[in-house]
């Protein structure tokens, strides 16, 4: 899934003066003499001019046979052109596309294929969220690029005023002890809309369950698993805890708006949402903190759905082993630190955590993203988003419906939708 899907407004990040280019050159020789024109396609957002500017002079340095071209894209309607982009004879060298979206491109055949490089390029350390969908049928298609993943973002001075030490909530019980602790006294424990199914994901995937599992050539719904059971019980625990609807989403109203407003304590978002927060009530300037989302252990952060990009090349693309070149270089170490500090992302490998240490709302996102999951990785999960009977399910259980007669019906959808596209 995209990086911009991840919080409303697409607020989360630096916003970048730089010119959408339509098509590409072809990877033409030509214009740049004796030089290889090598034809990217990077997402709005994904870099800021000032990034790009230094990766381009850095790379040029390297890599003098090279002339990069980097076109920006944007992310409304950049799924058809991708698809047309891998059918066609003049396609990019590379693309950046949504970490959840490789699975849809490589069932194609549109997608080179990475399997043999897997290695070199580091990948026993890739984040999970990121890897892991950027494999299709045993293949690797996609390079991890970034991440970014949801963290709860805090009232310190609510949190204060309660005697609750944010650093000290390790745990999901720990932080339901805290929530009710917050909630009393004209504040909101915790700002929780009943249809913020990222977050309920998370608690799924905590419980060693899935939101759907493939079993013997065909896919069945996992909401009506015994760990997905408990995990929608703990949400219905927290969402309690506040004066979130039952019924609506996290954009629906925006939660850092409401956040904004009154005396909220929590909410679960990625740390962009600070900002706006802070935009709509100055007045809470230095007063928002971040943590990890609480595992069941303390040792153990909960585990959160991981959004971000891989980097593609399509099958069809001129300049392979250039294409290649460049991907060690973006999602090589050296320039994810950088991209990581110019960015507030979560580099795409594990051991790299530490270099968004000056970060806060980064690093606890990078604490989380040790424990990143996607979702099910099957073209057809698009399909699934679109009629999003989680939500529905979610909302039936938070509105009294008998919980484990809902998850079986919303299980059936699931299995059903996924399974009519195999």
């Amino acid at each position: 899934m995209k990086y911009r899907s991840l919080a409303p407004l697409g607020a989360l990040l630096l916003s970048v003066c730089l010119t959408a280019c339509s098509s590409s050159d072809g990877g033409s020789q030509g214009a740049a003499g004796n030089k290889t024109v090598l034809d990217v396609w990077l997402m709005r957002d994904s870099v800021s001019a000032a990034f790009q500017k230094q990766f381009e002079a850095g790379f040029a340095k390297a890599h003098p046979d090279i002339d990069l071209k980097i076109q920006i894209q944007e992310w409304e309607g950049i799924g058809e052109k991708v698809t047309a982009a891998l059918a066609s004879n003049d396609a990019p060298d590379v693309i950046e596309v949504g970490n959840t979206q490789v699975a849809q491109y490589a069932q194609s055949g549109g997608l080179s294929d990475f399997t043999g490089e897997v290695d070199e390029l580091g990948g026993s350390t890739w984040l999970k969220g990121l890897a892991e969908p950027g494999r299709f049928d045993g293949r690797q298609y996609g390079i991890p690029y970034y991440a970014a993943n949801r963290v709860v973002i805090y009232r310190t001075d609510l949190f204060r005023k309660a005697g609750v030490d944010a650093t000290r909530i390790r745990t999901r019980d720990q932080w339901i002890a805290a929530t009710e602790k917050l909630d009393r006294g004209g504040t909101q424990g915790i700002y929780l809309p009943g249809q913020n199914w990222y977050a309920l994901a998370g608690f799924v995937w905590d419980e060693g369950g899935d939101l759907a599992v493939r079993s013997g050539g065909a896919w069945q719904g996992g909401l009506d698993s015994p760990g997905a059971l408990r995990a929608m019980d703990f949400y219905r625990r927290l969402q309690a805890l506040g004066k979130g609807p039952k019924d609506s989403d996290e954009a629906r109203p925006l939660q850092a708006e409401v956040m904004a407003k009154g005396q909220v304590a929590q909410i679960i978002a990625t740390p962009g949402g600070a900002g706006v927060v802070v935009q709509n009530n100055p007045a809470l300037k230095g007063k928002l903190g971040f943590f990890p989302i609480p595992g069941k252990q303390a040792d153990t952060p909960g585990a959160v759905f991981t959004g971000g990009s891989d980097l593609v090349v399509p099958a069809a693309a001129p300049h392979q082993k250039e294409a290649l070149t460049f991907i060690r270089e973006l999602a090589g170490d050296a320039w994810q630190k950088k991209l990581a500090l110019a960015m507030s992302y979560v580099p795409n490998k594990t051991t790299l955590a530490g270099s968004v240490s000056s970060d806060p709302g980064a690093a606890a996102m990078a604490v989380g993203a040790a424990q990143g999951h996607a979702t099910p990785n099957t073209p057809q999960w698009a399909a699934v988003e679109a009629k999003n009977p989680i939500k529905e399910y979610m909302t039936a259980v938070l509105t009294g419906s008998d919980e484990k007669s809902a998850a079986a019906k919303a299980s059936r959808t699931i299995a059903t939708t996924l399974n009519s596209g195999s």
